[in-house]
């Protein structure tokens, strides 16, 4: 049995010594039509995906409806609108949820949300939903956080602008709510983030520091970030999704498009492959080049009582006479029986 920290989702353990699971976050990439969510789900099982996310959210469950300075937004993709003009433009209007919910567990790829409210986890939980994920900017809701766990599902906890004492705060409730199987993921809250911000070398010691499973939530335009999160212990793998980059919603432009999340999901376990174990031992896919490595032949013919001189043999490839680190020994020895250029040095045929 591993002792590696895991949860477990629909019967697949994440873990660091499994393969990446890989979430396609479809967020507001709706854009307002539910055959176009039907279409991201299908395109996600197509890439490879291990589960499609939703987000369960009213726009009067998640901000207020205020024109003041303090809900209006200033610079980046939403410049000038308010929270409650975005929030109802990109939100997923609960009647959709449930045919979603079957959509994808017709097709068998794991479907689950953020809820931004309690009510929101009620009708997540009318659904059967198998975990939950907590938003960033949620991540300092604890009561929140522990209505979740009180469902007693997998959660994950994403952690953008949180410090580490918020980070442990987040964990605290989610074990104090009951949360049994937890993981939490790196994550820079800016839409698109510069890879740069990363920092990914956060990510060991958050394993360390946490004891959890571990993710990347990459809001990067392209997968450079999340593949190499993998080789610094990544379990989990969360990018936005869209069918069309330039489709114009809201997340359109900082999500990968169907290739990409096909190339992310290979790529991530090509990558997680790669890391293996330690291992100094010869690989099968070596065995057969062992015989081209470097050896000692002869150079020059030799009969039979020759003293070896040192520009008699040199090493040479293939490898099938004496190792080059024995040539200090060799030289200075006599030949049993002629020998003639070209021919492996072979200690037995010395004395």
């Amino acid at each position: 049995m591993s002792n590696h920290p895991s949860i477990t989702i629909e019967g697949q353990r994440i873990a660091v010594d499994g393969p990446p699971y890989v979430i396609a976050e479809m967020s507001a990439n709706h854009n307002g039509n539910i055959e176009t969510a039907f279409k991201i789900i299908e395109a996600a099982k197509q890439a490879g995906a291990d589960a499609v996310k939703l987000q369960t959210y009213r726009p009067d469950t998640i901000t207020l409806n205020c024109d003041s300075e303090d809900f209006r937004i200033h610079g980046g993709l939403w410049d000038g609108r308010t929270l409650y003009e975005l929030y109802q433009e990109a939100h997923m209007p609960w009647e959709w949820h449930a045919p979603l919910f079957a959509h994808a567990r017709e097709l068998g790829i794991t479907i689950f949300s953020s809820p931004f409210d309690n009510t929101a986890v009620d009708l997540l939980e009318d659904l059967n939903a198998p975990a939950y994920k907590i938003a960033s900017f949620e991540a300092v809701d604890p009561a929140l956080i522990k209505y979740v766990a009180s469902t007693g599902k997998p959660m994950i906890i994403s952690t953008g602008m949180a410090d580490v004492q918020e980070i442990q705060e987040a964990i605290d409730a989610a074990r104090e709510g009951g949360c049994k199987e937890l993981a939490i993921l790196h994550c820079v809250s800016g839409y698109p983030a510069p890879a740069a911000d990363y920092n990914l070398r956060t990510i060991p010691d958050m394993i360390k520091r946490f004891g959890l499973v571990t993710g990347l939530s990459d809001h990067t335009l392209d997968n450079t970030t999340a593949i190499t999160s993998v080789a610094m212990g990544a379990s989990i793998i969360e990018k936005h999704f869209t069918l069309d980059r330039s489709g114009g919603g809201p997340d359109d432009i900082f999500s990968l498009e169907p290739a990409d999340l096909a190339a992310l999901c290979r790529d991530c376990n090509t990558a997680w492959q790669a890391l293996g174990q330690v291992d100094y031992g010869r690989q099968s896919s070596e065995l057969s080049n062992v015989k081209f490595r470097r050896s000692l032949y002869f150079v020059k013919d030799l009969k039979a009582g020759d003293v070896i001189t040192a520009d008699a043999v040199r090493s040479v490839r293939p490898g099938f006479g004496a190792a080059p680190k024995d040539l200090g020994d060799i030289i200075g020895r006599r030949i049993r029986s002629e020998v003639v250029a070209c021919t492996p040095v072979l200690v037995k045929n010395l004395y």
